[in-house]
């Protein structure tokens, strides 16, 4: 018996790390901001050519900033949908980000619309996991 309550204790206590080791992967807090990694999160969101994560970082329940991280997208369509994107969610509180529509960069649509896809992903990871 005593065999058995260890072993159990045992499982538990490596569910615990390993659930936690991918929790960091995702979100981290930084100088008081949290700040959520959509690499994993968004590995299936793709723009015009193949995923296109980011960095979303939130402090006090608003994003701070966005950051876009290396991707595949063609560089002339995915500078021109960061320039347009980059500060839309700037100060706009996580519980206005699923409703918010915010407009996207013609002639950029795909990679645009990745964006979007990834800081809801984002916030909503944020959401339940703060």
């Amino acid at each position: 018996m005593k065999k058995m309550m260890i072993v159990c204790a045992a499982l538990a206590a490596v569910m615990v790390l390993t659930s936690a080791k991918q929790s960091d992967d995702v979100m981290v807090k930084e100088n008081g901001a949290y700040v959520v990694n959509t690499t994993q999160l968004g590995k299936n969101v793709d723009g015009y050519v193949g995923p296109t994560p980011l960095k979303v970082y939130i402090r006090k329940n608003k994003i701070e900033k966005i950051e876009f991280l290396p991707n595949q997208e063609t560089p002339k369509y995915w500078n021109a949908a960061k320039k347009h994107m980059q500060n839309k969610w700037d100060g706009m509180k996580v519980s206005k980000v699923k409703t918010t529509e915010v407009d996207g960069r013609t002639g950029a649509t795909f990679s645009c619309n990745a964006i979007k896809e990834n800081v809801k992903l984002a916030v909503e990871y944020y959401e339940k996991n703060k």
